[in-house]
């Protein structure tokens, strides 16, 4: 017997109450921006500046315990990563520990070096800094810059993609549904607070290409339709689409998101905030590619070749309303 989240065949109505999800949306949205200029982003290392060492020893590394051991001497955001390489010997145990940027300076003194040294020799003993290195605000300020470059030639770039593969009318829908889970997952790292640095920035890209895919199944659906029932409404069209798709989108959302817990639960502190940026865009991309990128198209209308072209407001949207 095959699991089943969803019937195979479904009739709901995804355009009933349109404006109560763009509604919603718009509310997260307007939140989001509130809490970003407000209160901003918590910066990780990777934006702020820091101090970045190198560890090697001889035992085995425990990152709770390294982190324990940090923790008197209040040096703010600590993040320890265990560095693995095939060419290493079998005794040879290495460990990256990234200090925030201190408040009197960009790097940590000579004296905090010492006194970290011997808070890991605690745990660690005989451990040694091969190498310690400091990033300032400068280079900190040019990997945001570089970062939102990153996101929005991403964004461009699908903005392309769909305007060639079908019109410019899906590619707008799309590239809305994508500036909208960016917009909310950023949205939700400065409400929370959560620790935003390069893995976040990944995980937006990710986001973005996982919530891509859906839309394009979904729309890749509306055109074989669109060819197929020449004279049904769009809105029609549109609803016959998504519920021919939406065990796929389930199915595929449910999968991923096991996989995506058992990590936030099992994966530690060092990957916590990626995967939980990855739940939320899972779940909002999911939502935004169903409710958003459709009513979108539905409301900018679409070129048929057999009719005249749909791209006012008000007549896509009174069939549904009324």
């Amino acid at each position: 017997m095959r699991l089943k989240l969803i019937p195979e065949s479904t009739s709901f109505d995804f355009f009933k109450r349109w404006k109560l999800w763009l509604g919603i949306s718009a509310v997260m949205i307007i939140v989001g921006f509130a809490s970003f200029a407000l209160q901003g982003l918590n910066y990780g290392i990777d934006f702020r500046g820091g101090t970045t060492i190198r560890t090697e020893s001889t035992t085995t590394i425990d990152v709770g315990a390294y982190r324990d051991a940090l923790q008197p001497l209040e040096l703010g955001d600590v993040s320890i990563s265990e560095v693995f390489d095939p060419t290493f010997e079998e005794d040879q145990h290495v460990a990256m520990v990234r200090i925030q940027a201190q408040d009197d300076g960009e790097a940590i003194s000579g004296d905090q070096i010492e006194e970290i040294n011997r808070a890991l020799d605690t745990v660690a003993p005989g451990i040694k800094f091969v190498s310690v290195e400091s990033v300032g605000p400068k280079v900190s300020g040019e990997l945001v810059q570089t970062a939102v470059i990153a996101v929005a030639l991403a964004i461009g770039a699908v903005l392309i993609y769909i305007w060639l593969r079908f019109e410019w009318q899906f590619a707008l829908g799309a590239v809305a549904a994508l500036v909208h889970d960016v917009v909310l997952t950023i949205g939700v790292f400065s409400e929370l607070q959560i620790k935003f640095d390069l893995a976040i920035i990944a995980a937006l890209l990710t986001i973005v290409g996982y919530s891509l895919n859906d839309t394009v199944v979904v729309f890749d659906r509306v055109r074989e339709n669109l060819r197929r029932y020449k004279k049904k409404p769009l809105a029609e069209v549109l609803n016959i689409s998504i519920n021919e798709t939406l065990s796929r989108t389930m199915m595929t959302s449910v999968t991923t998101l096991l996989a995506l817990v058992s990590l936030y639960v099992l994966g530690g502190d060092v990957i916590r905030g990626f995967v939980f940026a990855m739940i939320w865009g899972v779940i909002i991309g999911t939502y935004s590619s169903i409710f958003v990128a459709s009513t979108i198209l539905l409301w900018l209308g679409v070129k048929r070749d057999w009719t005249k072209p749909t791209n006012t407001t008000g007549n896509q949207f009174a069939n549904i309303d009324a």
